[in-house]
Formats: C-alpha cells, sequence, structure tokens
C-alpha cells in the first residue's frame, strides 16, 4: 500500500489531489486539516491546525508496517494579508510563516525522522508559488515565507544525497500556478490601495485564465509518480505540462 499525507485536504489542490490518488485502490490517503470534506475507506482525517504549533509539533508519524511509498504533500498554504508593508497585521505574519512554512518544516523533520532509515521509496512534495521566487508588492508574507520554504526543500535535498545515498528522501517544492482557489477568492477582494495589481488578478478569473485544482493535482501526480525524471528540487507545473 502507498501511504500520503497530504495537508489541506477540504478543498482546492489538497483534496483535488487526494480524490485522484483514491481512485487507485494502492493508496491510503491520510487528510491533515481542519475540516473534513472527504467520506472514503481509504481516506483517514487527522483534526489539525496548521497555524498552530503545538497541534504540528505533537502530530505523530506512526509506524506503518505493509508501506510500499511513503509520501508526505505539505499543501496547504494562507496568503496572509494583501496590504503594504507597515499595514500589516502582526498576528497575520505570524500565522502565514506558521501555515506556509514552518508547520511544513515541523512535518517534513518528523517525517524524515520517522521514515527516513526505511529501505522504501519516500518522497516529499512541498506546495510552493511562483510568489516565493519573484516579488509582488503587498504580498511580503507569502512571497517570503514561500521562498523560505524553497530553501528548506533545497537543503533537505543536499543532506539526503549525502547521507543517504542508497535510499533518500526524494523531495520538491513545486509552483502549482495560478489556480482557481479560495485564495484567489481573496486577492480579488483586495483594495486597489493597498494591491495595484489587483486588476489583473480580477481578469485573470472573467477570461478564465486560472486552472482548475483537479488540473493541478493531475500535473502533480506526474511528479509523484516518476520522481525520478525530475532532477531540480525547484519545479512549476507549467514546465511539467
Amino acid at each position: 500500500m502507498n501511504y500520503y499525507y497530504i495537508t489541506g485536504t477540504s478543498r482546492g489542490i489538497g483534496k483535488a489531489l487526494a480524490l485522484l490518488l483514491l481512485r487507485d485502490e494502492n493508496n491510503y490517503v491520510i487528510g491533515l486539516s481542519r475540516t473534513k470534506t472527504i467520506v472514503h475507506k481509504r481516506y483517514e482525517h487527522i483534526n489539525l491546525d496548521l497555524s498552530n504549533f503545538e497541534q504540528v509539533e505533537n502530530y505523530a508519524f506512526i509506524d506503518i508496517i505493509d508501506a510500499q511509498k511513503l509520501i508526505l504533500v505539505n499543501n496547504a498554504g494562507m496568503l496572509g494579508d494583501v496590504k503594504h508593508t507597515g499595514n500589516i497585521d502582526n498576528k497575520q505574519i505570524h500565522k502565514a510563516f506558521m501555515v506556509n512554512m514552518i508547520s511544513p518544516a515541523v512535518l517534513m523533520n518528523n517525517f524524515i525522522k520517522a521514515y527516513g532509515n526505511l529501505a522504501i521509496d519516500k518522497l516529499i512534495v512541498n506546495i510552493s508559488s511562483g510568489a516565493g521566487r519573484h516579488a509582488i508588492e503587498s504580498w511580503s508574507s507569502y512571497c517570503a515565507s514561500k521562498s523560505a520554504l524553497d530553501m528548506f526543500s533545497s537543503v533537505v535535498d543536499i543532506e539526503q544525497k549525502q547521507i543517504n545515498q542508497l535510499n533518500p528522501v526524494k523531495v520538491f517544492s513545486v509552483a502549482p500556478g495560478i489556480v482557481d482557489t479560495q485564495m484567489q477568492d481573496k486577492i480579488r477582494e483586495a483594495n486597489e490601495v493597498d494591491f495595484s495589481n489587483v486588476s489583473a488578478f480580477v481578469n485573470y478569473k472573467k477570461e478564465n485564465q486560472l486552472d482548475a485544482p483537479e488540473k493541478t493535482a493531475e500535473l502533480l501526480m506526474k511528479i509523484i509518480n516518476n520522481p525520478q525524471k525530475y532532477n531540480k528540487v525547484l519545479l512549476d507545473v507549467r514546465e511539467i505540462a
């Protein structure tokens, strides 16, 4: 059996990926999210608030005897305040870094601690963002936290190649493109005074330029099913397509 831990399975890319994986009887999905929206015999829901450090730190990856593959997908993310620095709610800065960077880092650390020495295929896929690689006005917390996630992923990749050459944990940090999710809803609601480029994101929706979460999930599956094909840690689904 292949076991997938996926954060943020209540909606968007996380839910679409979980549902796609559950089509295969060899896959078992463990969703780490505050809300349960999937009911399936091979889906297990863990109520976990990724903005709560204590909850994330105390989550334990269990021993799995029949695992052929173990995969962690850090999918959950939050935009934070879409405002210029100086006008941001400080608590929103903390929360954005918790959800986008600190919780994924803790989960990666504990995943490798629990499974790193197993002689089976192990994979971590972090859902990053193009915003982590290109600065965007009014998205400081989101850009910075996703950039940090990219770097953390790159360091883990170097470490695994050094200390676990025969059976390393493979790591990718993947920009998913512009996807029609709740995050896009929040961007379009921003005030032009706070975010001067808001009209471009309104037009993405009007002109049907947003990718469906299901399409993005299918592209992520290409990485998950064939990790040996990709040599770079930092990927973009638009390159996969």
